[in-house]
């Protein structure tokens, strides 16, 4: 196995523009309900989850049993393997997807088969080649949508395709930039006893640093899922900020739309610039800069602007994420830069 390392030192002084993090911080609601419910006694007992799953269940209009709380989505991604994959099975993901989907399957000791998406600029998504890669072995199908780091989205009739292609398979459905997409599958969970959906508070929620996460799924298999989780992965304090994260939906449709404000400012940096990009559902754009890639990462670093270079899997694709329209204006600014010819 290659191990994961994300480059996440010195980052808090910066310009967070790498990781598709909520820039500007977690609604103030979320500290101030902390400061309010956190108390001593509080963090000498076990988590008791009884309010946060009212809470959220009402929130995403599932039952409390279609739904598993998780320590992050990653957590999420490991049950459902654990739960559903044996030594030897077939994992099927995309290429390239987050890579935590192969690193789980791997601990697992599954085969991972990943179907590559179509050509760059656009990067269409496969879903013809991802049912021709279906095999009576594959046991789970793991697709974010919107995808990271390539910003591709797929449709719900897609997706249905692929449920009614591998019934024999667990398939989740990673929607950790819902927000950004507006397209969901979680209201298909009732129809399809395959389909598994996960969200995340990691990213327009501003809540990355609390590791909260929810899977649904009908209720038989959220009971299959619990058996392979630890009955407390998720700490008091990530519990109770989900519950103030979601009551506050002022604060991300506000978030959100300046974050799409900003991906069509980055979107129209790029155009003039006469830089190609892929085609994003997502709050980040995906920008094609040749052989400069790794030369734009870090001129940007330079000015306390942090951006992923994704070049390594896409050639010449550095990944920049939409904060704020103010950032966006600032990192267009710097592209402008760095693209002159006299730079």
């Amino acid at each position: 196995m290659a191990p994961y390392h994300p480059p996440t030192g010195n980052r808090i002084e910066k310009m967070r523009l790498d990781f598709n993090e909520n820039t500007v911080g977690c609604s103030p609601g979320v500290l101030a309900f902390l400061r309010e419910k956190l108390t001593s006694e509080g963090l000498s007992v076990y988590p008791d989850y009884t309010s946060v799953k009212r809470t959220l269940s009402d929130f995403f209009h599932v039952s409390p049993d279609e739904m598993l709380l998780s320590n992050g989505t990653d957590e999420a991604i490991q049950v459902l393997v654990n739960t559903y994959v044996d030594d030897g099975d077939e994992v099927l993901t995309l290429r390239p997807s987050y890579a935590m989907y192969r690193f789980y399957a791997e601990v697992a000791g599954a085969k991972v088969v990943e179907v590559g998406f179509g050509p760059p600029p656009n990067l269409d998504f496969p879903l013809a080649e991802l049912i021709g890669a279906i095999t009576p072995k594959t046991r789970a199908i793991l697709v974010a949508n919107p995808n990271n780091p390539t910003g591709t989205a797929v449709g719900i009739a897609e997706i249905e395709q692929l449920l009614q292609a591998a019934p024999q398979s667990a398939v989740l459905i990673d929607e950790a930039y819902f927000e950004f997409h507006g397209v969901t599958a979680l209201r298909l969970i009732g129809h399809y006893p395959n389909l598994f959906v996960s969200r995340t508070f990691s990213k327009v929620y501003g809540m990355a640093a609390m590791r909260m996460g929810c899977m649904f799924s009908q209720a038989a298999n959220v009971q299959f899922l619990h058996k392979a989780q630890s009955p407390y992965s998720v700490n008091s304090m990530a519990a109770l900020a989900a519950e103030a994260a979601v009551a506050d939906t002022d604060y991300v449709a506000n978030y959100v739309a300046g974050a799409l404000r900003a991906r069509a400012m980055i979107r129209e940096g790029l155009e003039n610039l006469g830089i190609q990009y892929a085609p994003s559902g997502a709050n980040f754009i995906l920008g094609y800069f040749g052989n400069r890639a790794i030369e734009v990462r870090d001129r940007l670093r330079d000015k306390a602007i942090l951006v992923r270079d994704r070049s390594y899997e896409i050639a010449g694709g550095v990944r920049i994420t939409a904060g704020t329209p103010e950032q966006a204006a600032r990192v267009v600014e710097e592209l402008i830069a760095i693209w002159s010819p006299q730079s």
